[in-house]
């Protein structure tokens, strides 16, 4: 089912020929009203030109009213004329829309060290036409993602969009793949820059796929108050809910994965430290081959958790898998066969509670199968 974006906001894209499986890969998102923003991106130092120049536009403070994204073609590495074309680019997608250069952010995603061929963007934008809905974007993002991902909430009357891509090359350090957040709602900027982070730190910067960080990643939150002002609080709610569902949808969809897990950490001694135990556990590759393989090894989960840093004694832990429980202080008794069965789900949870405090996290990951290896071994051949 199509799904409508909130009120002031068109978007479309079209085929320009940067993916050579000919795919769409050209896309825009516009708002007819300027838009105060919130952004956060890679931390990689090797980060594309898209990011540099995003992170000097949002320094400057000033509305966005656009977004150019190309899909197929990172635009990394590739020297001093990828700064020229990633200029080009948001030149090329101002001049469609009638906006200044200074309006619209750029976004890459793809192979690195290939130039970006600024001529089929140049004929490609044109042919973009714009609408009412998501989904023609959400679709000309991807790279290799099986899928698209879009998310919605409502807030007393105003709406949350959210789009995103992201599949291989995800590890928190923000943002672990491209997404955009759009809302009517009417937020101050200040408000929503903190609040975006803080939203962030709790679901982008939670999945882990391979424990590599992309050089192109960056999360925006666009508000156009088209509809007008709402309680915050409950804003921000909607906020995290678009956002958690859409981290969920990358770590399901983590290249050749054939199921997500989830990982919740309880009784931590601060939030942060529940989060960074939740992380561990998830990006563990002992772990999550054993999640391939259906075999409830608690020992890789208490291993990854004692190498995250957060403070616990291994002989108050308790762990539960699938509602099973697995470790408490020392093993327990548990029908090996019955948890291997209930690995096989779709969704296999993680529970582990250390018993320190009150802190609490979630992270979410995939199981490592031989179908990511392919797909990576294969990516530019």
């Amino acid at each position: 089912m199509a799904v409508r974006l909130p009120r002031g906001f068109r978007a479309g894209a079209t085929r320009a020929g940067i993916k050579p499986s000919g795919r769409p890969d050209l896309s825009l998102l516009v708002s007819g009203l300027p838009a105060v923003w919130a952004y956060v991106a890679t931390q990689n130092r090797a980060a594309a030109p898209s990011i540099h120049r995003g992170r000097a536009l949002y320094a400057s403070g000033k509305p966005l009213r656009a977004v150019v994204v190309n899909a197929g073609n990172a635009n990394c590495a590739t020297g001093e004329r990828g700064y020229e074309d990633d200029r080009r680019m948001a030149e090329l997608a101002a001049l469609r829309l009638g906006l200044a250069p200074e309006e619209v952010l750029t976004a890459s995603t793809g192979v690195i060290g290939v130039p970006l061929p600024v001529e089929k963007v140049e004929k490609g934008l044109p042919q973009i036409d714009l609408g009412p809905f998501a989904d023609a974007f959400a679709e000309a993002i991807l790279t290799t993602d099986t899928r698209p991902k879009v998310a919605e909430a409502g807030v007393a009357g105003a709406r949350i969009v959210g789009l995103a891509k992201g599949s291989g090359m995800i590890h928190p350090n923000m943002a672990t793949m491209l997404a955009f957040l759009v809302t009517d709602a009417l937020v101050p900027q200040e408000a929503l820059r903190a609040g975006w982070r803080r939203v962030v730190e709790r679901t982008f910067n939670q999945v882990t796929v391979d424990g590599d960080t992309s050089t192109n990643d960056l999360a925006l939150l666009m508000a156009n108050g088209a509809y007008g002002e709402v309680p915050l609080g409950a804003f921000f709610e909607g906020v995290e809910a678009v956002a958690q569902e859409l981290a969920r949808m990358i770590a399901r969809d983590g290249e050749g994965a054939t199921k997500l897990m989830t990982v919740r950490v309880v009784g931590a001694g601060t939030e942060e430290e529940a989060r960074r135990a939740a992380r561990a556990i998830a990006g563990s590759a002992l772990w999550k081959s054993a999640l391939y393989g259906n075999d409830p090894n608690w020992g890789r989960i208490l291993a990854a958790l004692g190498n995250s840093g957060a403070r616990f004694d291994p002989l108050r832990v308790r762990i539960v898998l699938q509602g099973i429980p697995l470790y408490e202080g020392g093993v327990l008794p548990f029908d090996r066969e019955e948890a291997g069965r209930a690995m096989r789900a779709e969704e296999v949870v993680v529970l582990v509670d250390l018993r320190e405090g009150q802190g609490a996290g979630e992270a979410y990951g995939c199981d490592l199968t031989e179908d990511y290896v392919r797909i990576n071994a294969l990516y530019t051949t």
